[in-house]
């Protein structure tokens, strides 16, 4: 399951953030994003498995940390499924050799048409029965480095940090 896949999609709050949102007295709303993820992005990134973010969020924080990680961003969609067929084209892979990483409700359709679906341990339970691997980690807390890690080891590369 997690040997076959050539490229990893993940959702941003509940999976790379604890999905909290921190308000500053301005208004302006930070986010927590695990130093552990984004090195699972770069071990991914030197084995030539790419990463990208879909979600239905819009913020300066994503887009600042996507660009920092060198992540594509598909921000403000809605219907997740829906960029599915377009990364597939411009990546020439199949839907099977594709894992996404989503923890809510939102995230279930995409998660029944990918090769492996994953849900952060803590996230929702329907969520959860539409994933084919809960992770041992909760959101925000090393959920990706612990795909990016076991998708490396499937495929006997050896982690080099």
């Amino acid at each position: 399951m997690f040997k076959k896949i050539k490229i990893v999609l993940t959702d941003v709050d509940g999976v790379l953030t604890d999905g909290g949102m921190y308000y500053s007295v301005d208004g302006d709303v930070m986010k927590k994003f695990h130093a552990r993820d984004g090195m699972g992005i770069s071990l991914l990134r030197k084995n030539d498995i790419p990463t990208i973010i879909i979600t239905k969020e819009k913020t300066k924080m994503v887009k600042h940390w996507s660009k920092k990680m060198s992540v594509k961003l598909f921000d403000g969609v809605l219907n997740k499924e829906d960029i599915l067929e377009k990364i597939c084209t411009e990546y020439h892979v199949s839907p099977s050799e594709i894992a996404y990483i989503g923890d809510d409700v939102n995230d279930v359709n995409l998660l029944k048409l990918v090769g492996l679906s994953v849900v952060p341990k803590d996230g929702n339970p329907i969520a959860k029965k539409s994933s084919n691997y809960i992770s041992k980690t909760i959101g925000g807390k090393g959920v990706f480095r612990e795909i990016a890690e076991l998708i490396l080891l499937s495929k006997k590369i050896p982690i080099k940090y």
